[in-house]
Parts: C-alpha cells; structure tokens; sequence
C-alpha cells in the first residue's frame, strides 16, 4: 500500500510559510473589495439573528417553551459562527489557480521556498480573515443576546461551538486549497467546491439535530472526526502540490482510450512483466504477488471486524432485549422438522446468497470513492455489530444456544470471511489512493491503478470464496445444523 504517512513539517517550514503567509494577508487586507464585504456581513448577520432570536424568545415564552429557547440560541450561535466562514472557500479556491490566471504565481514558485512551505502558506492565508470574521460574529452575537434577551452562554457550550466553527473552517480551507492547486482554472474550481460546500451544508443540518437534541458530548465526538479529516486534507495536500505540475499543467482533459488501457493493462497483469503474465497462471501469479502490498488495510479491516463484534457486544448490555422475548430466543432449542425445512429452504438459495453478498461488496466500494474508504468500512463492520449483539444477549441470559449460533455461523464464515477481508482491504486502498498517490505518478492515474487492483482481487478471489461460501451456507451448514440438533 502507498505510504500513508510521512515526515511533519519541520521549524524551519512553519517559519518560511508565515513568510508566504505574511506577504499574502498583507495583500488581502489592501483589497477593500474583500476586508469591507467581510466586515459588514460578519457585523449584519449577528444582528439579524439577534433579531430573530428575540422573535422566537418572545413567542416561545408565550406557550412557557423556554427549553426549545435555550436549545435555539446555541443553534443561531453556531450558524453566526458558520456563515463567515464560507468566504474561505472564495478565498482558498484563488489561493493557486487564481494567481495562475492574472500570471502572478510564477514569481512566487521561483522562491526558493518549498512545496510544503508554499502550501502551508497559502493555507494559512486563506484561512485567517474568514475565521476572525467568524470569531468577530460570535462575539457580537453572544453579546448581542446577552443584552437583549438576558441569555448568557455557558462556557463549556461557548468552548464547543468556537472548537466547531475552527475546525469545519480549517477542514473547509484545506479542501479548497486541494481543489485550487488540482484545477486549471477559476470556474472549474468553484464547479469542484461544491464537492466541499454539499458535505459542509448536510453537517450542518446533522450538528442543528444534535444541538436541539441537546447532545453536546456528540458534537465533541464530531469535532474528534472533523480533525482526523483535517488530517487526511492536510496531508494529502502536501503530498499532491508540486509547483512543477501546476505551471505546466494549462488544460484538463478527459483520456477514456488512455483510461481504459491503462486500467486494462494493471487489470491483465501486462504492464509491469508483460512476457510473464501469460495466461490464467501467470495472471494469478501476479496476483498473489500484488497480495503482500494489502497488509495494512487487511490490518484496517481486522481491526474493524474486531470493532464491529465488540461494539455490538457492547450494546447488548446498553440495550438489552426484553426478558420475556430474550428467554425465548436463547433458551428454545432447534425444531427437527424446522431443521429440515431449513435444509429445503437453503439448498434453493446459493446462487441468491452469493448475488447478494457479491453486490453488497460492490456497492460497499462504490459508496467508499465518495467517502475515502469509511462507507465501506461502516457497510462492512454492520453484520459483525449484529452479531456481536446477538451473542452479547444470549451471554447475557445465561449462554443459552450459544453454540447454535457458532454453529450458523462458523462453516461458510471460514470461507467467507476471508472473501470480505479481501474485499474491504482491497477496496480502503483504491479509496484511500487520493491520500498519498506513489511517486511520479498523477492521482487520476494512480486511482485508476488502484481501481485496477481491486478489481484483480474481486474476480480472482473475492467472488469465488463468496460463491463457495454460498455453497457452504446452503447445504453444509444446515446438514450440520441437522446433525447438532436433529
């Protein structure tokens, strides 16, 4: 797999890019253009919502609602807090692309600064006037409502939503910052931001549903996410700048002949020994030579199965089953003539077992190209948080038909397991590409290697376990049912 991680900016990077950071804030704040739409929003949107807020106040106090009150004002705190930073976007998406249009980057990559050091800079810059337009707002707002409505925030509540409004900000900036120094022009990157503003808008919605939950300890839980997204940006960014390219690179263009046959050529096995990879042989044989680079999302996926039964144990006991229904589920013993029914039933069913597992995986992957891999890690820990949670009931009402449930379980599992371990490693590898494409190799390239690789251990080994599982769920697994319990 692509090395994930690499060396942390040094002293001496931080210091050169507050150079790069220095020249560019100075610019920014000549520009009355920018400082004077900033300052008035940021000033007339707290007054707005201040106005609101003492609307809603007064109505709600006539019907004696003041918990949907105290639950509203955090709520306009942290969309005062949010609203200015979406200039961040306007400025992040210029940061590269913009000044490679009014020709005024060159002077700047001719530095003797490096990548890291001109990204940090740049990223720091854009982020800067926005976030204290948003501190600004917050603190209008908060004073605002103090004065006219008699609410004072808690500081715990204050310490939350100002952790949120930095933290989507940075995740905001880096994204953009990203998006500028991949695109060729200003209108392509302001297309691509909406791949920033959409997510940005949807969490916005998720974190109002958990404030007038009033589940402040979630919203911590988010901020821990936010930053390991933060993370991921910032790390991908260094990693995919390169000056070089972004001088050179004056126009995009969609290659499906070169797609194809690049994809084509990784898929047969050609590209790297073509005189060796003939035949079904020799395409295995790369294959199971591809394998040993799968260690460390195989070692993902583990810990997530682990996870997945854990948590589900977990909830057992948060969550238990009602002790009438739960002694019926593990006290009853297996009905012969049920047994043999199932026998009937399953031996219909293999080929609709392994259609269903096999497109479950496929749109696993799928749904992890837009999500870098967590989709297909959620999709994929869901039938071991079941189970955890089933056998986590039956330990807790005395163990009964524990053994039963192995005994489902444990024959097609042998084979399936590894089918599912495969996939997932297979697939958090090609979703995760965009992080740390290898060296001298584009990201659409190595994305389409990568897409490649996954679709080489899909059909070469994923779909026959699955299919063989199949087999075994529907005929040996039920003849051992029969044989425990007949």
């Amino acid at each position: 797999m692509m090395q994930l991680t690499g060396p942390a900016p040094s002293r001496n990077d931080v210091r050169m890019a507050l150079v790069v950071t220095r020249r560019e804030l100075r610019d920014s704040f000549r520009d009355w253009r920018i400082i004077i739409p900033i300052l008035l929003l940021t000033l007339i949107f707290p007054a707005l919502m201040n106005f609101a807020a003492q609307r809603i106040m007064a109505f709600l106090l006539e019907f004696d609602s003041e918990v949907i009150g105290d639950r509203l004002i955090p709520f306009l705190l942290m969309i005062v807090g949010f609203f200015p930073t979406s200039f961040s976007l306007v400025i992040a998406l210029e940061t590269f692309v913009g000044e490679k249009e009014r020709k005024s980057l060159e002077p700047l990559l001719a530095t003797p600064l490096t990548n890291t050091q001109l990204y940090l800079g740049k990223m720091l810059a854009a982020l800067i006037p926005p976030l204290l337009a948003s501190y600004l707002g917050v603190s209008v707002y908060s004073i605002g409502i103090a004065l006219t409505v008699g609410w004072s925030i808690p500081f715990s509540l204050f310490l939350l939503i100002m952790t949120l409004t930095t933290i989507q900000a940075i995740v905001m900036v880096a994204g953009a910052v990203v998006v500028s120094s991949q695109t060729t022009s200003v209108r392509a990157a302001n297309l691509l931001a909406s791949f920033i503003i959409v997510p940005m808008a949807l969490l916005i919605q998720f974190e109002a549903a958990m404030m007038f939950w009033g589940n402040r300890a979630g919203l911590w839980w988010l901020v821990l996410a936010l930053l390991l997204i933060l993370v991921v940006f910032v790390r991908m960014g260094i990693r995919l700048f390169n000056r070089e390219e972004l001088l050179g690179r004056d126009i995009d263009q969609i290659r499906f002949v070169w797609a194809l046959r690049t994809f084509w050529g990784r898929f047969t096995g050609r590209t790297a020994e073509p005189a060796a990879q003939r035949g079904i042989a020799g395409w295995y044989r790369s294959l199971f030579g591809f394998l040993g680079q799968l260690r460390l999302p195989l070692l993902v996926s583990m810990v997530a199965l682990i996870g997945g039964l854990a948590l589900g144990y977990y909830f057992a006991s948060v969550y238990p089953l009602p002790e009438e229904f739960a002694q019926i589920v593990t006290s009853t013993r297996p009905d012969a003539g049920d047994l043999a029914r199932l026998q009937l039933i399953a031996s219909r069913l293999p080929l609709s077992i392994f259609v269903q597992n096999s497109r479950v995986m496929l749109l696993a992957a799928i749904m992890g190209i837009f999500t870098l891999g967590t989709a297909a890690l959620g999709i994929f820990m869901l039938p071991w948080l079941l189970i955890g949670y089933v056998a986590g009931q039956f330990a807790l009402f005395g163990g009964g038909n524990l053994g039963f449930l192995v005994l489902t379980l444990l024959p097609h599992g042998l084979v399936e397991i590894p089918a599912l371990l495969l996939a997932t490693a297979a697939a958090l590898r090609w979703h995760t590409v965009f992080i740390a494409p290898p060296p001298r190799v584009t990201v659409s390239e190595s994305w389409l290697l990568a897409a490649a690789d996954f679709g080489r251990v899909f059909v070469g080994l994923v779909l026959p376990l699955l299919l063989l599982a199949a087999f075994v769920e529907a005929y040996v697994t039920p003849w051992l049912l029969s044989l425990a319990y007949g």
